[in-house]
């Protein structure tokens, strides 16, 4: 009677090595490794990193305030009398303002995307699980939602409320959470007939317990994807009213205003434009590049 051993150098060995790695790893270990060889994705994160740690460290570091006013440096251009990119209509540092820009449109997309977060997966998850007639009726609150202009409501919400940076978050996260919850109400109507849902029933886990512990951890997967492709959409969303001035209010600056402003000024002060134009378009494509790469990881199918 032979036994066969399994040498470290030989072909079976390696062959069994590689299924016992397949076999320990887990779906998310194998989206990692997915993910980590998408060099589109890889490259936005590391940009998308450098722009959070310019945005928290950066205003720090610059030798002007970004709402300090100088009028011996108006309209200076870049590399002049110590401004890096140059300086606005009343002297202010641009790449001062451009930082604390940056940080200010990060900060509304991932506030305005948690918002939207909590409040679409909430709602879409009770409505896909509990069904029947209480479906109908919160997926038709959120058609009725659909249905008003984005720009009609967050011009509403701005004038009774009045223009602050808050209000920027709860306005536009308030709109953004619809495509949130139908996304959610679709993956819960295919996991609530799965066999680990049957099983908690069974085990006389009620309906909250199965949402909260079962339903919402499964669908991490789409939810992830959509909130990086939601991060941007807010940032754009924010440069949009910001452009018709309903946006961050003065002194205060973000990519949004930086770009109003630019535009106003684009044929005597060029760089004013052109320089948070092209931070827009980095942000934006970075998140772009990593929302991508993560479907491809999760989901690999849809390639």
């Amino acid at each position: 009677m032979t036994s066969s051993v399994l040498v470290p150098g030989s072909r079976k060995g390696a062959e069994s090595m590689e299924k016992a790695a397949l076999k320990g790893r887990s779906l998310w270990d194998d989206a990692r490794r997915r993910l980590l060889r998408n060099r589109a994705a890889v490259a936005g994160m590391i940009v998308l990193a450098l722009l959070v740690v310019a945005a928290l460290v950066g205003p720090y570091l610059t030798p002007y305030a970004y709402d300090e006013i100088n009028k011996n440096d108006v309209w200076l251009g870049p590399l002049q009398n110590g401004h890096l990119i140059g300086t606005d209509s009343l002297g202010r540092d641009l790449l001062a303002r451009l930082l604390m820009g940056l940080r200010v449109s990060l900060a509304i997309g991932l506030v305005a995307t948690v918002v939207s977060l909590i409040i679409g997966v909430a709602w879409g998850a009770v409505a896909g699980f509990v069904g029947g007639r209480l479906d109908e009726v919160m997926m038709r609150v959120v058609d009725v939602l659909y249905s008003l202009p984005f720009i009609f409501f967050v011009i509403l919400l701005m004038v009774t409320f009045g223009s602050n940076i808050i209000l920027i978050f709860v306005a536009i996260g308030a709109v953004e959470w619809l495509t949130m919850s139908r996304i959610v109400r679709g993956q819960t109507l295919t996991l609530k007939h799965k066999e680990f849902v049957e099983a908690a029933r069974a085990a006389g886990v009620g309906q909250g317990g199965i949402i909260a512990r079962h339903i919402v951890p499964n669908l991490l997967g789409p939810v992830v994807v959509y909130v990086t492709l939601t991060i941007p959409a807010v940032i754009l969303a924010e440069s949009f009213l910001s452009f018709l001035g309903l946006g961050v209010q003065p002194p205060m600056a973000s990519l949004g205003t930086l770009i109003a402003n630019g535009a106003q000024d684009m044929e005597l002060a060029p760089w004013l434009l052109i320089f948070p134009s092209l931070v827009m378009v980095v942000t934006l494509m970075s998140f772009n590049f990593i929302g991508d790469g993560l479907r491809d990881a999760i989901d690999p199918k849809d390639r």
